[in-house]
């Protein structure tokens, strides 16, 4: 597939990402990822890898331009709206071709017990009304809406640790993929009855809600933002790769 004339932007940090670099570098395809910098070790993605910010929208625009970038596909997390959005804009100043590569959100299922709320600060307000044990995971961003929450406690799980604690807490950190044998536990040992998540989708962090089914726990999830308007989507790694070689093939 690749022709040698440019690169193709990965905006990545999610296990997509990562794996649609190594399927596009395994078909000779020059990639480079740009990862945001917010994780101390992440995994090395395939091809070149770029960290840290663009400085916005205009200096993505100039970025693609700099480097003679084919195309965009974005990878990113479900809830970086920021970075979708620059994305968004700077391919259509520059008229770079954009594909928008996000999992499919999670879907109940018979005997959840789901409550969603439009944001991370709905979602806060619940929790202080109602209290519980909880187990909050939706990583370090947001966390500071449940710092001055005293009716619950929490066990709160991240990747990295956190600047806000709510008084009452447990940290573990950790990175998924979980397993089911493993959030049971979680949850039986800390005897939780209030799970707290965003609408992230994917396999890595799914088995938290299969324990919680399982264990009759009620879910409060955060929905995601919307996406950037006119920009193609897919779900899935074969479809982005299929739309990469319509547009090179394209191009050459």
């Amino acid at each position: 597939m690749g022709d040698g004339n440019g690169p193709v932007l990965v905006l990545g940090g999610t296990a997509e990402g990562f794996d649609l670099a190594q399927r596009l570098v395994g078909e000779g395809v020059r990639v480079i990822t740009s990862l945001a910098g917010r994780v101390t070790k992440p995994r090395k993605p395939a091809g070149e890898v770029r960290v840290g910010g663009f400085g916005g929208s205009k200096g993505l625009a100039e970025f693609l331009v700099g480097e003679g970038v084919l195309a965009v596909i974005d990878a990113t997390h479900p809830f970086a709206a920021q970075i979708s959005a620059n994305a968004a804009v700077a391919a259509r100043l520059v008229g770079v071709p954009l594909l928008r590569l996000e999992r499919p959100p999670w879907r109940p299922q018979p005997g959840d017990r789901w409550t969603y709320f439009a944001s991370v600060g709905e979602a806060a307000a619940f929790v202080s009304e109602r209290g519980g044990r909880v187990f909050l995971t939706i990583g370090r961003g947001g966390l500071e809406l449940f710092a001055g929450i005293e009716r619950a406690w929490f066990l709160v799980r991240c990747v990295e640790p956190p600047t806000h604690l709510p008084p009452k807490s447990k940290l573990v950190l950790d990175r998924g993929p979980f397993t089911l044998a493993g959030e049971e536990g979680l949850i039986r040992k800390h005897r939780i009855d209030l799970l707290v998540t965003k609408e992230s989708g994917g396999s890595q962090t799914e088995a938290k809600l299969t324990a919680a089914r399982r264990l009759g726990v009620e879910v409060a999830v955060i929905r995601r933002p919307g996406p950037p308007t006119g920009v193609e989507r897919v779900e899935r790694t074969e479809e982005a790769v299929a739309w990469l070689r319509a547009r090179l093939g394209a191009a050459a």
